[in-house]
């Protein structure tokens, strides 16, 4: 099977052209790819195929098999579709599990997310959101701790069950600014960037810190911006706007 590896802030990616819909992984195939020292090595696995509304569908899966959204991974997915002439213009729709997406290619790739209605605050430095997966956005006054060990703890904890939260760390800066460190649901790490937990971490940053314009979201992979209008305690025409890349093609010959 030909894939083709890319990665958008250091959130990496396995594409498969699924055009001809015959591919159907199982989750230990998944698993099995996805793995960092026996396998290729990903933060997930995409199918892309054909649909009858939209450009085409991003069909994605986390390294453990589950599936959910995936915004660095739709940016991914939308420069393969450009990538391999299944798209011929910079305006484009894709369907994606929690429904139908604009994206448009400029200088970087741009995705449109989910409307989100409200924020959910927890306590006074922690909050609650969905942006496509759901994601906890906690305040903190630095990053330097164990991500995965804290993380963990609140992505396990019983208030999420049962099927549990991403986590994002964040600092809030200054002048539209942030920064932000990610445990990932379904990777079950830290990832260099998580597009959902940017665009989250934006979000809670422009209501605590009452920003109006588009948020540079600082992750350990790079920088993403995100724009929005405000919609009462809501949020509407939200953008991830970042890079994405080709890295390389290969050959998966499962044993």
């Amino acid at each position: 099977m030909i894939f083709w590896k890319y990665q958008g802030t250091g959130n990496d990616f396995i594409l498969i052209d699924n055009w001809s819909g015959e591919i159907q992984l199982q989750s230990q195939q998944i698993q099995s790819m996805c793995d960092r020292k026996f396998g290729i090595g990903a933060d997930g696995v995409i199918l892309i195929e054909k649909d009858a509304e939209a450009d085409f569908n991003m069909n994605f899966f986390n390294p453990d098999g589950s599936q959910s959204f995936c915004g660095n991974g739709s940016r991914c997915a939308v420069r393969f579709a450009i990538d391999q002439g299944l798209v011929l213009n910079n305006n484009i729709s894709f369907r994606a599990i929690d429904g139908m997406h604009e994206a448009r290619v400029e200088d970087r790739i741009e995705i449109k997310m989910r409307d989100v209605q409200a924020i959910v605050q927890q306590s006074e430095i922690q909050f609650f959101l969905n942006t496509g997966s759901p994601h906890v956005v906690k305040l903190c006054s630095d990053l330097n701790f164990d991500v995965v060990a804290e993380g963990s703890e609140i992505r396990y904890d019983q208030l999420f069950a049962p099927g549990g939260t991403n986590v994002n760390f964040m600092v809030p800066g200054k002048s539209g600014e942030t920064s932000i460190r990610t445990y990932e649901r379904g990777v079950e790490n830290e990832t260099l960037s998580c597009g959902t937990g940017v665009t989250a971490s934006a979000l809670v940053c422009a209501r605590v810190q009452s920003f109006t314009e588009d948020i540079i979201v600082h992750t350990q992979g790079g920088d993403l911006a995100v724009s929005f209008e405000r919609a009462g305690d809501g949020f509407t025409n939200i953008w991830l706007k970042g890079p994405a890349s080709f890295v390389f093609k290969g050959e998966w010959n499962e044993k």
